[in-house]
C-alpha cells in the first residue's frame, strides 16, 4: 500500500521558491532543497520532478503570488497614480524588508540563467509582458483621465517603466543605497506625470 504524503504540496514549494530566490539556482543543491523543505529525497522527486522541473515550478508560483497581489490591489485603487504608486512602493518596500530575499526571483532568474536555459527565458520573458501589460492598462488609464503624458505611446511607456522597475530590482541585489532606489523611482513616476 503506498503511503500518504506527509506534507502540504503548496507549503513545501513556496520553501523551495524562498531558497531558489535567495541563493539562485546553480547555488542550490538537491540537499539543500530537502533540508529547508523539509521533505525526503524521493517524496521530492517524486513530487516535483527534477531540479529543474521544480525550480520551474518555482517561478510559477512566484510569478501567481505576485500578480494576484498586484492584480488585486489595482482593482482597488482610486486612479491610477495611486495604483503604480503601489506597485513602485511594494517592489521597494520589499527590498528593505526584513526576511525577504532580495530582489525578484524572475530577474535574478533571468540574469542568471535566461541565455541558456530556453524554459527560464519563456517564464521570464512571460512573466515580464504580463508585468508590461499590467503598467500599460494603469499607464492609459491614467492617460485618458489626465494623470500621465500623453507625449508617448502607453506600451512605450509601460516599456520604459518597467525596465526602470527591473533595474530596481537588480541594484537591490547589490550594495546600492535605499536611497537610491527611492530616487530612481521618484524620477520614474515623474517622467510619467502630466
Amino acid at each position: 500500500m503506498a503511503r500518504s504524503k506527509e506534507f502540504e504540496e503548496s507549503a513545501v514549494l513556496e520553501k523551495a521558491m524562498r531558497l531558489f530566490w535567495e541563493q539562485g539556482y546553480e547555488k542550490t543543491s538537491m540537499t539543500d532543497l530537502v533540508e529547508h523543505m523539509g521533505i525526503h529525497r524521493r517524496s521530492l522527486y517524486d513530487t516535483f520532478g527534477d531540479k529543474h522541473t521544480l525550480f520551474l515550478k518555482a517561478m510559477d508560483r512566484y510569478g501567481d503570488k505576485f500578480g494576484d497581489k498586484y492584480t488585486s490591489v489595482v482593482k482597488h485603487s482610486k486612479n491610477a497614480t495611486e495604483a503604480l504608486q503601489f506597485i513602485v512602493d511594494t517592489m521597494i518596500r520589499l527590498e528593505t524588508e526584513e526576511g525577504v530575499p532580495p530582489g525578484c526571483l524572475m530577474v535574478n532568474s533571468a540574469v542568471e540563467l535566461a541565455t541558456r536555459d530556453a524554459d527560464v527565458d519563456s517564464k521570464a520573458n512571460k512573466l515580464f509582458s504580463m508585468a508590461e501589460q499590467q503598467l500599460k492598462e494603469i499607464i492609459a488609464w491614467g492617460q485618458r483621465d489626465g494623470e500621465f503624458t500623453t507625449d508617448y505611446d502607453a506600451e512605450e511607456l509601460a516599456e520604459y517603466m518597467h525596465n526602470a522597475l527591473v533595474g530596481i530590482r537588480v541594484l537591490a541585489r547589490t550594495s546600492a543605497a535605499k536611497e537610491k532606489l527611492h530616487r530612481v523611482a521618484n524620477l520614474s513616476m515623474k517622467f510619467l506625470q502630466k
